[in-house]
């Protein structure tokens, strides 16, 4: 049975799949590199999920352009296959087999966030295809045994043991922690590891609890911080959770001498939404464009990726921008490598990578992910991002939120 197009969209509609890019096929199907991409273009994580497309749009322009990826001495045009699974984690892993076992791509990119990464892994898993996946640092979802899936963000343990030392340098008075974190895996984990390590470092951590996902009212629990007088309130979720948060402390009145929301300060989403709300507000981040890193791939360094960003986006790149697109430098790296399209291959050479591109070294741990390293501690000062460490690229001191 033959099903067109049109066929195949009604059938898409009738069950719950959303297509949202067939790319034009650039060749015959032997001559083109089909990567498939499930993400959130609707729903609760879409600000997240459009960054994605906007990296991954710059890369295949600019390697179309040149003619394709090159395996084994063969230039290959790439399609990306897009889905919008409508940050619905269910029909994340249903839209990543339909990518596999219909559309027959090489290879996948992982959807924004842990949680969703994770479904999408374990499908990737189970059908031996490589995933690379830009926007996922939890330990939980890596330390599976998976053979396939590899991330460039460094894991969040690292992440929560510095910056903890870091406060502790910079307000030496500082003794009470509260800590307030999203239901769902990455947030989470963030609010466990700085738990942890405000705990290891001989803080005390006077709140320390989980909303749920999808909580539009957080009065009770900024209200409980407020009594338990910390001298830091760390807040973990997405962007919306985020702005949600720090209005209702400002109606609250509820202040502390450092208020950190991972990763709230990182996005433009965040500080748009807030504006002067936003000042003083800090968070880790896993990149920031004053780097100076030089490497291989189609942006040979930290500022021909940055100027070709802002020129096409008018505004500056974060973190997610940055990794997703490494992501894909990643994978052509390691398919020329291998100088085939198997996929095993393609995934041995993933294992080995040991290589610099414009976001950072990417050496990928045993268990996939990418190594830790010193990463950069951002403040909103005047509604613009300061870096604060580390020092060779800090930008701004430190201030205390008033």
């Amino acid at each position: 049975m033959v099903i067109t197009l049109d066929k195949l969209s009604r059938l898409m509609v009738a069950t719950g799949f959303v297509a949202i890019g067939f790319a034009a096929s650039p060749g015959n199907a032997q001559d083109t590199i089909k990567i498939g991409a499930p993400l959130a273009l609707t729903g609760g994580l879409a600000d997240e999920g459009h960054k994605q497309v906007v990296v991954w749009d710059m890369w295949l322009a600019k390697v179309n352009g040149a003619g394709g990826i090159n395996v084994g001495g063969k230039k290959m045009k790439v399609e990306i296959v897009k889905y919008d699974y409508q940050t619905n984690g269910t029909r994340a892993g249903q839209l990543a087999e339909k990518l596999v076992t219909d559309d027959k791509v090489n290879f996948v990119l992982a959807p924004f966030g842990s949680g969703h990464t994770k479904i999408v892994a374990a499908v990737a898993e189970r059908y031996q295809v490589p995933l690379l996946a830009c926007a996922s640092s939890s330990e939980s979802v890596f330390n599976q045994g998976l053979k396939y899936l590899f991330g460039t963000l460094s894991p969040n343990g690292g992440v929560t043991t510095a910056v903890v030392k870091y406060f502790k340098v910079q307000v030496p008075t500082l003794k009470r922690v509260a800590v307030l974190g999203r239901d769902d895996v990455f947030p989470k984990s963030m609010a466990q590891g700085i738990s942890e390590a405000a705990k290891a470092q001989g803080l005390d951590v006077v709140y320390d609890q989980y909303y749920a996902v999808g909580t539009m009212d957080h009065s009770a629990s900024v209200s409980a911080i407020k009594a338990a007088r910390p001298d830091w309130i760390y807040v973990t979720g997405y962007t919306q959770d985020l702005i949600l948060v720090r209005k209702q402390m400002a109606d609250l009145g509820v202040k502390a001498p450092i208020v950190s929301m991972m990763t709230g300060p990182a996005y433009k989403e965040f500080t748009d939404g807030l504006g002067n709300l936003a000042n003083g507000v800090t968070s880790s981040n896993w990149w920031h464009h004053a780097t100076t890193y030089k490497g291989v791939g189609v942006w040979p360094s930290t500022q021909d990726f940055y100027k070709e960003f802002v020129a096409k986006n008018k505004h500056d790149p974060d973190y997610v921008h940055a990794s997703c697109a490494a992501a894909t430098v990643v994978l052509q790296d390691a398919i020329e490598r291998a100088g085939t399209l198997d996929k095993a291959k393609v995934r041995d050479a993933l294992a080995k990578t040991d290589i610099t591109t414009f976001y950072g070294p990417v050496k990928f741990s045993p268990n996939g992910m990418n190594q830790e390293r010193d990463l950069p501690i951002i403040q909103v000062q005047d509604k613009t991002i300061k870096v604060l460490n580390p020092p060779e690229i800090k930008s701004a001191d430190f201030q205390v939120m008033k």
